[in-house]
């Protein structure tokens, strides 16, 4: 039998969208012929009310987006857990050629997991053959040292590090890991680096050992780690970046590199590009940038607006068909915000106009105004060519007085209907 590939697969977010698909679908199809087990740790979200919500809407994804069925492993609560069913999970996280775990709490799952079988479970696909893609919150236990996003953004903790369970070292690295990195959620506060802002990352560098540098996965971005070749690439919409005490790096889309060269890029190799440091001054938080999703259903709305100002029925209903199936596509992922809920407020909106304009009529209004105001805008021609102003004018009043504007030129006159220029 072939041996499976050792790889380990690092998201930053958006492991339940329609832009982590491909990535998933390749990373399975290496990994034999079907059916590939696969499972999904469900801990880092086990405490939370709707984690069966989360798993059934996971198991959807892979089996409709991703083209691979998978199923769950587990494990939510350690002090819960019977005997059977803390084996019954280490059974199918090592049958399993694909492990996936996701979003929730970092430090949750490493409390679940400390003194467990899964770190040592997981270090054995790394020697002996499979998958491991962590995403999200499940992404930063993955170094030497976790970021515990909760307490320090939201319970207002000062930053520091938990001990993660490191397997970045089995590829060579040694580093804590930083999803989310290019979040702009924040707005008009800097949450860049999954939520710590510049001035929360420059303190928690200071924190860390010499040797142990950072790791930052944009969102809905993929580093993918080929054990056998010694490669790590970079897929997605975003890039990697490796910072070394404000020095960074990023890593392109597209990029395949030697995984020693992540470290080497930040100058301890001769042949390494220089480095980029990070300005003195603690930077503007960046512009909030929209997500996949979002970028999607603004165009359609604008395609829509547009179109219904035109009286264009089809071209809205296709807008509209367009920003329901965005919301379909995007159903399983674990949407932190209030995304979903926006995109079908814009579909409701517009489904009223076009209530409206079914209403009105989509017809243009000229195709039943043009016989009576062209012909009362002849008698105008020739009222003025004749030297009767007043009567010229009056027709014209006439006709703005019925909703019709009026422009002369020097090569005659043209008219619409004055709602037209407000659009619908």
């Amino acid at each position: 039998m072939t041996p499976l590939p050792r790889i380990l697969c690092v998201m930053g977010s958006g492991e339940t969208a329609p832009t982590m698909v491909s990535v998933h679908s390749e990373l399975l199809a290496r990994l034999g012929p079907p059916p590939v087990p696969a499972v999904l740790l469900d801990t880092p979200f086990g405490f939370q009310e709707n984690a069966d919500d989360i798993c059934e809407r996971a198991q959807t994804y892979f089996k409709h987006n991703v083209g691979f069925p998978i199923d769950v492993a587990s494990f939510r609560d350690r002090t819960t857990a019977t005997p059977l069913e803390y084996e019954t999970m280490l059974a199918r996280v090592s049958a399993a050629r694909y492990v996936f775990a996701g979003p929730g709490s970092p430090s949750y799952a490493l409390r679940q997991w400390h003194d467990s079988a899964v770190p040592g479970l997981l270090r054995d696909k790394l020697r002996e053959g499979g998958c491991i893609t962590f995403a999200s919150a499940a992404a930063c236990g993955l170094g030497m040292f976790s970021l515990p996003v909760y307490e320090i953004y939201k319970v207002g903790e000062p930053p520091h590090w938990l001990d993660g369970f490191d397997l970045l070292s089995d590829v060579g690295l040694r580093v804590a890991l930083i999803p989310h990195y290019n979040n702009a959620e924040g707005g008009t506060h800097d949450t860049r680096f999954c939520y710590m802002g510049e001035r929360r990352l420059r303190i928690l560098e200071e924190l860390l050992p010499d040797d142990v540098d950072v790791l930052g996965v944009d969102e809905h971005t993929a580093c993918i780690f080929d054990l056998d070749e010694g490669t790590v690439s970079v897929r997605g919409r975003g890039v990697v970046t490796w910072r070394r005490r404000g020095a960074s790096r990023r890593f392109e889309s597209g990029t395949v590199l030697p995984i020693s060269a992540l470290a080497e890029s930040t100058g301890t190799g001769d042949a390494a590009p220089a480095p980029q440091p990070v300005a003195a001054a603690i930077p503007e938080p960046p512009a909030p940038s929209a997500t996949p999703f979002m970028e999607e259903v603004a165009k359609q709305s604008s395609l829509a607006d547009g179109a219904l100002a035109h009286r264009d029925v089809e071209g809205t209903v296709a807008a509209l068909l367009a920003i329901d199936t965005q919301i379909h596509d995007w159903a399983a992922d674990t949407f932190d915000s209030d995304e979903s809920d926006r995109a079908r407020a814009a579909l409701r909106r517009l489904v009223v106009r076009l209530g409206d304009l079914a209403r009105d009529g989509s017809a243009d209004p000229r195709e039943h105004l043009a016989p009576v105001v062209d012909r009362v805008l002849e008698m105008r021609r020739q009222m003025r060519a004749e030297g009767h102003y007043d009567i010229a004018d009056r027709l014209r009043d006439v006709l703005t007085d019925a909703g019709i504007e009026v422009r002369d030129t020097r090569d005659g006159s043209s008219w619409e209907p004055a709602e037209a220029r407000a659009g619908v």
